[in-house]
Parts: C-alpha cells; structure tokens; sequence
C-alpha cells in the first residue's frame, strides 16, 4: 500500500511500540492525572509533534541511504527486526514496578510533551530502525510512501493518546496497585513484538 510493506503488521507494531514504557507515556500520565482529558489531549499533540520531527529527520537520513548505497536497506531493515525483538525481550524482563512520577509544570502540557519527545536520546534511533522495516525496496514512492506513513503515525498517536487518557481517568489507580496487573500486560505485548520482530526478520532474509 502506497510502497509500505505488509500495512496491518505496521499498525500493529507501532501501536504496540507506542505502549513501551517511556517519558512520552508518562507525559500522557501526569497531564491526565492534573487536567482531566483536556491535559492529555495536550499531551499527545505534543508528542505527535515532537515525533513528527523526529520523523522525518530519520527520513532524511534514510533518503541519503536510499540515494547512495540502496543494498544497505536490507542491512538496516534486518537491524531493525532485532531491535525490535530486543524491545520485546526488555518489556517481558520488566518487573512491572510502577514508573517513576515525571515533573511536569502545570499548564503547557503540549510544549512540555514536544520537548520531552524531542529530546528523547532514543526516539531518532527508534524511527530509524522501524521505518526501513515497512518500506518495499521495489516499491516504495519516496515522499509519497514517507508521507503516508507520517500521517499514519499521528493517527495512531492521537487515537492512543485518547485511548490512555480514557483508561488513566478509569482506571489508574487499580492498575498502579496490582504490580502483577502490569507486569503481565508488559509480557504481553513484549511477547507481539518478538513475534513481529521474528517475522520481519524471516521475511527479510
């Protein structure tokens, strides 16, 4: 679809990439808990902002890959598999303790999230291992293929900025008290993202 590879395994993936936790999530958290659902909203427009720059700074890099060297696609794409079964294993170790309270200023939810995102170490590397993965080496239709992948990612992040913000006013307090609870919903979705991980990377060689 549009030069993405396999379309409902992107969705999926990055819906559950999404869950990993992280600053982004707990951004999410703390706004919700001090703002209601107004104060996530905010949140995760922050967030898709700051991942829409992250984004396609990583198309960037990935477009100078394409124009020089394309054999390395399947190098980075196989990386990219590991990564992603690397994420799986962390979250099935997790011990399911709570996270750690971030300090947000209330007010200004949106431009502390964006920054938060922004300046996440991890989060440039994480859209260069994972962008290769979906993108069909024959194909792909470059900005027409990144874009479309864009808009999806700040679909996905809205709706599941919604999604959580929902679940925090409903549910937040049971879950942080039963450390068993998110231990086992970690595994879960750590299991599915080795499952992806496995699947790419056989798909790719």
């Amino acid at each position: 679809m549009l030069g993405v590879v396999d379309y409902p395994a992107f969705v999926i993936a990055f819906v559950l990439l999404l869950a990993l936790p992280g600053p982004g999530n707990l951004a999410i958290f703390v706004a919700t808990g001090r703002a209601k659902l107004r104060g996530g909203l905010a949140a995760t427009l922050g967030i898709i902002l700051g991942d829409q720059v992250l984004f396609w700074t990583a198309v960037a890099g990935l477009a100078a890959i394409l124009a020089t060297t394309p054999g390395i696609l399947l190098v980075v794409q196989v990386l990219g598999a590991a990564y992603l079964i690397w994420l799986g294993v962390q979250m099935c170790r997790s011990s399911g303790a709570a996270l750690p309270m971030l300090q947000l200023k209330p007010g200004g939810y949106c431009w502390q999230a964006f920054l938060i995102t922004l300046l996440n170490p991890k989060a440039i590397m994480f859209y260069m291992a994972f962008l290769p993965l979906f993108i069909d080496r024959e194909y792909h239709q470059g900005l027409i293929t990144f874009t479309f992948m864009a808009a999806n990612v700040a679909v996905l992040t809205l709706l599941y900025g919604l999604i959580v913000s929902l679940l925090v006013l409903r549910f937040s307090s049971a879950v942080s008290a039963r450390p068993a609870v998110r231990k086992t919903l970690e595994c879960g979705a750590g299991m599915l993202l080795i499952g992806f991980g496995l699947q790419l990377l056989l798909s790719r060689l």
